[in-house]
Protein backbone atom coordinates (compact mmCIF):
# COMPACT_ATOMS: atom_id res chain seq x y z
CA UNK A 1 0.00 0.00 0.00
CA UNK A 2 1.50 3.26 -1.10
CA UNK A 3 1.03 6.16 2.07
CA UNK A 4 1.39 8.73 -0.43
CA UNK A 5 -0.97 7.69 -2.81
CA UNK A 6 -3.67 7.54 0.05
CA UNK A 7 -2.66 11.10 1.06
CA UNK A 8 -3.27 12.43 -2.33
CA UNK A 9 -6.89 10.58 -1.71
CA UNK A 10 -7.25 13.57 0.87
CA UNK A 11 -5.84 16.21 -1.05
CA UNK A 12 -8.08 15.69 -4.25
CA UNK A 13 -9.77 19.28 -3.59
CA UNK A 14 -6.66 21.22 -2.60
CA UNK A 15 -4.95 19.63 -5.72
CA UNK A 16 -7.59 20.52 -7.43
CA UNK A 17 -6.88 24.55 -6.57
CA UNK A 18 -3.91 23.62 -7.29
CA UNK A 19 -4.21 22.34 -10.82
CA UNK A 20 -7.05 25.30 -11.49
CA UNK A 21 -4.73 28.14 -10.58
CA UNK A 22 -1.76 27.22 -12.83
CA UNK A 23 -4.97 26.83 -15.85
CA UNK A 24 -5.65 30.50 -15.36
CA UNK A 25 -2.15 31.54 -14.92
CA UNK A 26 -1.36 29.97 -18.58
CA UNK A 27 -4.81 31.72 -20.04
CA UNK A 28 -3.08 35.11 -18.45
CA UNK A 29 0.08 34.24 -19.42
CA UNK A 30 -0.55 33.93 -23.30
CA UNK A 31 -3.28 36.98 -22.67
CA UNK A 32 -0.32 38.81 -21.66
CA UNK A 33 2.44 37.98 -24.20
CA UNK A 34 -0.37 38.30 -27.00
CA UNK A 35 -0.90 42.36 -26.27
CA UNK A 36 2.44 42.47 -25.86
CA UNK A 37 3.08 41.73 -29.45
CA UNK A 38 0.15 43.36 -30.52
CA UNK A 39 1.19 47.09 -28.83
CA UNK A 40 4.64 46.23 -30.46
CA UNK A 41 2.98 45.40 -34.03
CA UNK A 42 0.36 48.20 -33.51
CA UNK A 43 3.86 50.85 -33.02
CA UNK A 44 5.38 49.88 -35.78
CA UNK A 45 2.87 49.89 -38.15
CA UNK A 46 1.68 53.45 -37.03
CA UNK A 47 5.78 54.82 -37.62
CA UNK A 48 5.85 52.96 -41.09
CA UNK A 49 2.29 53.97 -41.84
CA UNK A 50 3.35 57.73 -41.07
CA UNK A 51 6.61 57.58 -43.19
CA UNK A 52 5.13 56.36 -45.79
CA UNK A 53 2.25 58.94 -46.02
CA UNK A 54 5.14 61.93 -45.45
CA UNK A 55 6.82 60.34 -48.56
CA UNK A 56 3.54 60.36 -50.69
CA UNK A 57 2.35 63.87 -49.67
CA UNK A 58 6.05 65.08 -50.63
CA UNK A 59 5.28 64.49 -54.05
CA UNK A 60 1.69 64.84 -53.98
CA UNK A 61 0.29 68.19 -54.23
CA UNK A 62 -3.40 68.33 -55.45
CA UNK A 63 -7.07 68.66 -55.27
CA UNK A 64 -7.55 65.05 -53.15
CA UNK A 65 -3.83 65.40 -51.37
CA UNK A 66 -5.33 67.03 -48.82
CA UNK A 67 -8.19 64.39 -48.22
CA UNK A 68 -5.80 61.55 -48.25
CA UNK A 69 -3.93 63.60 -45.68
CA UNK A 70 -6.50 64.13 -42.98
CA UNK A 71 -7.80 60.00 -43.26
CA UNK A 72 -3.69 59.02 -43.15
CA UNK A 73 -3.23 61.48 -39.80
CA UNK A 74 -6.71 59.91 -38.47
CA UNK A 75 -5.11 56.19 -39.23
CA UNK A 76 -2.48 57.06 -37.28
CA UNK A 77 -4.27 58.04 -34.52
CA UNK A 78 -6.30 55.07 -34.55
CA UNK A 79 -3.37 53.06 -34.77
CA UNK A 80 -1.72 54.71 -31.85
CA UNK A 81 -4.73 54.66 -29.50
CA UNK A 82 -5.28 51.31 -30.11
CA UNK A 83 -1.44 50.41 -28.90
CA UNK A 84 -1.39 52.36 -26.29
CA UNK A 85 -4.78 50.60 -24.76
CA UNK A 86 -2.73 46.70 -25.62
CA UNK A 87 0.04 48.95 -23.62
CA UNK A 88 -1.95 49.36 -20.75
CA UNK A 89 -3.94 46.16 -20.82
CA UNK A 90 -0.59 43.75 -21.20
CA UNK A 91 0.19 45.89 -17.52
CA UNK A 92 -3.75 45.01 -16.11
CA UNK A 93 -2.91 41.55 -16.90
CA UNK A 94 0.41 40.79 -15.66
CA UNK A 95 -0.77 42.19 -12.63
CA UNK A 96 -3.11 39.00 -12.85
CA UNK A 97 -0.36 36.78 -13.95
CA UNK A 98 1.96 37.68 -11.31
CA UNK A 99 -1.19 36.99 -8.73
CA UNK A 100 -1.64 33.64 -10.02
CA UNK A 101 1.64 32.43 -10.07
CA UNK A 102 1.87 33.80 -6.68
CA UNK A 103 -1.90 32.08 -5.68
CA UNK A 104 -0.18 28.99 -7.67
CA UNK A 105 3.24 28.87 -5.79
CA UNK A 106 1.42 29.47 -2.63
CA UNK A 107 -1.26 26.31 -3.61
CA UNK A 108 1.42 24.18 -4.38
CA UNK A 109 3.17 24.39 -1.33
CA UNK A 110 0.08 23.84 0.68
CA UNK A 111 -0.24 20.96 -1.24
CA UNK A 112 3.39 19.67 -1.12
CA UNK A 113 3.12 20.12 2.66
CA UNK A 114 0.11 18.31 3.48
CA UNK A 115 1.30 15.72 1.68
CA UNK A 116 4.22 14.99 3.09
CA UNK A 117 2.42 15.39 7.01
CA UNK A 118 -0.16 13.03 6.02
CA UNK A 119 1.93 10.17 4.13
CA UNK A 120 4.77 10.71 7.02
CA UNK A 121 1.40 9.50 9.13
CA UNK A 122 0.29 7.32 7.10
CA UNK A 123 3.75 5.15 6.19
CA UNK A 124 3.86 5.33 10.38
CA UNK A 125 0.69 3.66 10.81
CA UNK A 126 1.54 1.00 7.86
CA UNK A 127 4.54 0.03 9.55
CA UNK A 128 3.34 -0.63 13.08
CA UNK A 129 1.07 -3.00 10.57
CA UNK A 130 -2.08 -3.08 13.59
CA UNK A 131 -5.15 -2.06 12.33
CA UNK A 132 -6.00 0.24 14.89
CA UNK A 133 -2.32 2.07 13.99
CA UNK A 134 -3.80 2.43 10.28
CA UNK A 135 -6.58 3.87 11.47
CA UNK A 136 -5.96 6.21 13.83
CA UNK A 137 -3.39 7.65 10.71
CA UNK A 138 -5.96 7.71 8.55
CA UNK A 139 -8.21 10.00 10.93
CA UNK A 140 -4.85 12.21 11.53
CA UNK A 141 -4.28 12.66 7.98
CA UNK A 142 -7.93 13.66 7.89
CA UNK A 143 -8.08 15.61 10.15
CA UNK A 144 -5.18 17.79 8.96
CA UNK A 145 -6.76 17.91 5.61
CA UNK A 146 -9.14 21.01 6.20
CA UNK A 147 -6.66 23.15 7.02
CA UNK A 148 -4.91 22.72 3.64
CA UNK A 149 -7.45 22.93 1.76
CA UNK A 150 -8.73 26.58 3.55
CA UNK A 151 -5.44 27.65 2.33
CA UNK A 152 -5.71 26.20 -1.18
CA UNK A 153 -9.30 27.68 -1.33
CA UNK A 154 -8.26 31.10 -0.04
CA UNK A 155 -5.61 31.28 -2.66
CA UNK A 156 -8.23 30.41 -5.12
CA UNK A 157 -10.50 33.38 -3.93
CA UNK A 158 -7.97 35.81 -3.95
CA UNK A 159 -6.78 35.23 -7.25
CA UNK A 160 -10.78 35.18 -8.87
CA UNK A 161 -11.11 38.89 -6.92
CA UNK A 162 -8.14 39.95 -9.38
CA UNK A 163 -9.73 38.61 -12.35
CA UNK A 164 -13.01 40.16 -11.40
CA UNK A 165 -11.27 43.93 -10.87
CA UNK A 166 -8.81 43.46 -13.83
CA UNK A 167 -11.95 42.05 -16.26
CA UNK A 168 -13.63 45.72 -14.66
CA UNK A 169 -10.43 47.97 -15.67
CA UNK A 170 -9.93 45.88 -19.19
CA UNK A 171 -13.82 46.62 -19.77
CA UNK A 172 -13.29 50.63 -19.10
CA UNK A 173 -9.94 50.55 -21.65
CA UNK A 174 -12.14 49.29 -24.50
CA UNK A 175 -14.19 51.44 -24.15
CA UNK A 176 -11.42 53.91 -25.09
CA UNK A 177 -10.70 52.46 -28.06
CA UNK A 178 -12.39 53.38 -31.18
CA UNK A 179 -12.23 50.07 -33.35
CA UNK A 180 -9.49 50.49 -36.24
CA UNK A 181 -9.86 46.75 -37.59
CA UNK A 182 -6.24 46.18 -36.98
CA UNK A 183 -6.39 45.07 -33.46
CA UNK A 184 -8.21 41.68 -34.42
CA UNK A 185 -8.10 38.58 -31.96
CA UNK A 186 -10.51 36.23 -34.47
CA UNK A 187 -7.07 35.39 -36.37
CA UNK A 188 -5.09 34.18 -33.33
CA UNK A 189 -8.80 32.64 -31.96
CA UNK A 190 -9.17 30.47 -35.09
CA UNK A 191 -5.54 28.89 -34.78
CA UNK A 192 -5.72 28.74 -31.28
CA UNK A 193 -2.50 30.87 -30.64
CA UNK A 194 -1.23 33.31 -27.94
CA UNK A 195 -4.68 35.06 -26.07
CA UNK A 196 -7.02 32.30 -27.87
CA UNK A 197 -8.34 29.24 -26.23
CA UNK A 198 -7.72 26.40 -28.09
CA UNK A 199 -10.40 24.08 -29.44
CA UNK A 200 -9.28 20.34 -28.55
CA UNK A 201 -8.61 18.21 -31.63
CA UNK A 202 -10.83 14.98 -32.31
CA UNK A 203 -7.80 13.21 -33.19
CA UNK A 204 -7.02 9.68 -31.31
CA UNK A 205 -4.03 7.21 -31.33
CA UNK A 206 -1.61 8.16 -33.78
CA UNK A 207 -3.84 10.80 -35.19
CA UNK A 208 -3.17 12.74 -31.75
CA UNK A 209 0.32 12.02 -31.64
CA UNK A 210 0.82 13.41 -35.07
CA UNK A 211 -1.03 16.76 -34.02
CA UNK A 212 0.69 16.81 -30.75
CA UNK A 213 4.34 16.56 -32.76
CA UNK A 214 2.60 19.25 -35.65
CA UNK A 215 2.30 21.68 -32.66
CA UNK A 216 5.52 21.06 -31.19
CA UNK A 217 7.41 21.69 -34.52
CA UNK A 218 5.47 24.77 -34.72
CA UNK A 219 6.84 25.98 -31.47
CA UNK A 220 10.35 25.67 -32.38
CA UNK A 221 12.32 28.96 -31.72
CA UNK A 222 9.62 30.51 -29.60
CA UNK A 223 12.13 31.93 -26.63
CA UNK A 224 11.68 33.55 -23.30
CA UNK A 225 10.75 37.10 -23.02
CA UNK A 226 13.06 38.59 -22.26
CA UNK A 227 15.47 35.95 -22.45
CA UNK A 228 16.10 34.83 -18.83
CA UNK A 229 12.99 36.03 -17.32
CA UNK A 230 11.16 32.59 -17.69
CA UNK A 231 8.60 34.62 -19.10
CA UNK A 232 6.54 32.12 -21.67
CA UNK A 233 3.75 31.78 -23.72
CA UNK A 234 2.77 28.86 -22.31
CA UNK A 235 2.07 28.88 -18.08
CA UNK A 236 3.40 30.47 -15.12
CA UNK A 237 6.63 32.67 -14.76
CA UNK A 238 8.55 29.63 -14.08
CA UNK A 239 10.57 26.44 -15.25
CA UNK A 240 8.75 25.80 -18.15
CA UNK A 241 9.59 22.38 -19.89
CA UNK A 242 6.42 21.18 -18.34
CA UNK A 243 4.30 24.19 -18.99
CA UNK A 244 4.86 23.51 -22.66
CA UNK A 245 4.85 19.93 -23.09
CA UNK A 246 1.08 19.64 -21.09
CA UNK A 247 0.61 22.70 -23.38
CA UNK A 248 1.06 21.21 -26.44
CA UNK A 249 -0.80 18.23 -25.22
CA UNK A 250 -4.02 20.26 -24.88
CA UNK A 251 -4.00 21.89 -28.33
CA UNK A 252 -4.27 18.02 -29.52
CA UNK A 253 -7.06 17.71 -26.78
CA UNK A 254 -5.57 15.99 -24.45
CA UNK A 255 -7.75 16.43 -20.97
CA UNK A 256 -4.50 17.34 -18.71
CA UNK A 257 -4.36 20.73 -16.92
CA UNK A 258 -1.08 23.00 -17.76
CA UNK A 259 1.20 21.25 -14.85
CA UNK A 260 4.53 23.55 -14.41
CA UNK A 261 6.41 20.42 -12.30
CA UNK A 262 7.25 17.50 -14.27
CA UNK A 263 6.87 15.22 -11.67
CA UNK A 264 2.83 16.04 -11.95
CA UNK A 265 2.77 14.77 -15.68
CA UNK A 266 3.68 11.26 -14.45
CA UNK A 267 1.62 10.94 -11.66
CA UNK A 268 -1.17 12.25 -13.59
CA UNK A 269 -0.20 9.14 -16.27
CA UNK A 270 -0.48 6.93 -13.15
CA UNK A 271 -3.80 8.20 -12.31
CA UNK A 272 -4.88 7.53 -15.42
CA UNK A 273 -3.11 4.30 -17.37
CA UNK A 274 -0.66 6.19 -19.20
CA UNK A 275 2.81 6.13 -17.66
CA UNK A 276 5.76 3.86 -17.78
CA UNK A 277 9.20 3.22 -16.82
CA UNK A 278 9.91 -0.17 -19.78
CA UNK A 279 11.25 2.55 -22.90
CA UNK A 280 10.57 0.41 -24.61
CA UNK A 281 7.10 1.58 -24.90
CA UNK A 282 7.82 5.06 -25.95
CA UNK A 283 6.45 6.33 -29.24
CA UNK A 284 5.63 10.03 -30.85
CA UNK A 285 3.63 12.26 -29.37
CA UNK A 286 4.59 10.77 -25.60
CA UNK A 287 6.88 12.43 -23.05
CA UNK A 288 9.55 11.24 -21.14
CA UNK A 289 10.87 12.58 -18.13
CA UNK A 290 14.54 13.51 -17.18
CA UNK A 291 15.76 11.97 -13.74
CA UNK A 292 14.91 9.53 -11.29
CA UNK A 293 11.54 9.81 -10.07
CA UNK A 294 8.93 12.11 -9.58
CA UNK A 295 8.73 12.98 -6.01
CA UNK A 296 10.39 16.84 -6.35
CA UNK A 297 12.26 18.79 -8.71
CA UNK A 298 15.73 17.23 -7.59
CA UNK A 299 14.77 13.75 -8.85
CA UNK A 300 12.49 15.21 -11.96
CA UNK A 301 14.00 17.64 -13.79
CA UNK A 302 13.17 18.08 -17.07
CA UNK A 303 10.71 16.63 -19.93
CA UNK A 304 10.35 16.80 -23.95
CA UNK A 305 8.23 16.19 -26.06
CA UNK A 306 9.28 12.65 -28.39
CA UNK A 307 9.25 13.57 -32.01
CA UNK A 308 10.74 10.66 -33.08
CA UNK A 309 12.61 7.09 -32.19
CA UNK A 310 15.59 5.44 -33.56
CA UNK A 311 17.18 2.92 -32.19
CA UNK A 312 19.09 3.77 -29.58
CA UNK A 313 18.09 7.22 -29.73
CA UNK A 314 15.19 9.96 -29.20
CA UNK A 315 14.94 13.07 -30.59
CA UNK A 316 12.42 15.10 -28.46
CA UNK A 317 11.10 18.56 -28.87
CA UNK A 318 11.84 20.92 -25.38
CA UNK A 319 10.84 23.54 -24.14
CA UNK A 320 13.23 25.87 -21.85
CA UNK A 321 15.93 24.18 -23.28
CA UNK A 322 18.97 27.19 -23.44
CA UNK A 323 15.54 29.50 -22.90
CA UNK A 324 13.84 28.21 -25.98
CA UNK A 325 11.80 25.40 -27.23
CA UNK A 326 14.67 23.40 -28.95
CA UNK A 327 14.65 20.12 -30.64
CA UNK A 328 17.32 17.91 -29.18
CA UNK A 329 18.62 13.96 -29.69
CA UNK A 330 19.73 11.59 -26.54
CA UNK A 331 20.50 8.43 -26.12
CA UNK A 332 17.21 6.04 -24.72
CA UNK A 333 18.66 4.96 -21.60
CA UNK A 334 16.97 4.63 -18.16
CA UNK A 335 20.17 6.64 -16.99
CA UNK A 336 18.78 9.45 -18.36
CA UNK A 337 14.69 8.97 -18.21
CA UNK A 338 13.12 7.56 -15.43
CA UNK A 339 9.61 6.97 -17.63
CA UNK A 340 7.64 8.25 -19.85
CA UNK A 341 4.05 8.89 -20.54
CA UNK A 342 1.37 8.25 -23.52
CA UNK A 343 -0.91 11.20 -24.17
Amino acid sequence: MDARAMARHFAESMIGHRNSLAGKAEDAVKAQYALHRTATALTDQAEDQGKAARTVLEHWKGDNSEGFERRSARLGRQLRTTAEAARDAEKVVAGVTSALTTGHARARLAVDEYLDKAAGLLDTGLKVGTRAALLKAVAQAADLEPRYTKETAEAVRHARGELEDAARRLRALEKGVEHDGVADGRAERTRGGAGGRTRPSNARGKGRSRTIVSAARRELGTRESPPGSNRNPYGPTAAWCSSFATSMWRKAGVDIPVLPFTGDVFRWGQRNGKAYTSLSAVRPGDVLLFGTGPSSPATSRHIGIVEKVSGGTVTLIEGNSGDAVRRNTHELSSATFYGGVHP
